[in-house]
């Protein structure tokens, strides 16, 4: 089952698919404009107190902004989750496994709300929800995010996070309150106009509704 933890970590990564423009080197940054469809690939690891190895899932990601974002992991589980303003679906092998509205899960029309800010490159709504320290330098850029309210549901399993890339978010690391550490590594970013198949379409707005 997708953690509600999980489901905030999905959207800092999503929605900050590009890098900050007051951060990205050496290569000149990039934004979404309208109409813009972000896809990529992830493969993350999962290290969990009390076990030797960490688990790991890899599969795919979709940012459609304005719209949601759609977190596909295909290894070892077949398992989609749909993240809009408005809730979460999510998918077992293609069939509904859980609905949430944002009524249930509070803070995340606000979340998602200063997260799509953020990908225009301002930074500066982050600092509602997190400290924010940000450093670059020719080999790239780094940003890291500690919650300002702990206390808060949607934070309450977040100790830190840490972005670092180029153009593009390269890996995130995440420190959870219990001592569990996710690392996610993306690749194959790309973008493309209304670049979306009719089964994405029919996730969003099964999602949105």
């Amino acid at each position: 089952m997708f953690r509600q933890s999980d489901i905030f970590v999905a959207m800092i990564v999503g929605l900050l698919g590009f890098a900050p423009a007051s951060l990205a080197a050496p290569a000149a940054p990039q934004t979404m404009s309208a109409g813009d469809v972000l896809r990529g690939q992830f493969v993350q690891t999962r290290q969990l107190q009390g076990f030797a190895k960490p688990l790991k899932s890899e599969g795919s990601f979709v940012l459609v902004p304005g719209r949601g974002l759609i977190w596909h992991s295909e290894k070892p589980f077949d398992n989609t989750a749909i993240i809009t303003a408005g809730g979460i679906l999510q998918l077992a092998k293609g069939r509904e496994a859980m609905r949430l509205s944002a009524s249930k899960l509070p803070g995340l029309a606000q979340l998602y709300n200063v997260l799509s800010a953020a990908l225009s490159g301002n930074t500066g709504p982050l600092q509602q929800t997190f400290t924010v320290t940000q450093t670059s330098g020719n080999d790239g850029w780094k940003v890291e995010l500690k919650p300002l309210d702990s206390g808060k549901q949607a934070m309450s399993q977040i100790k830190r996070l840490v972005l670092t890339g180029t153009r593009y978010v390269d890996a995130v690391e995440v420190e959870r309150t219990g001592g569990d550490v996710d690392r996610i590594a993306f690749s194959g970013h790309k973008v493309a106009k209304a670049d979306l198949t009719p089964g994405e379409v029919a996730q969003l707005k099964a999602a949105a509704k």
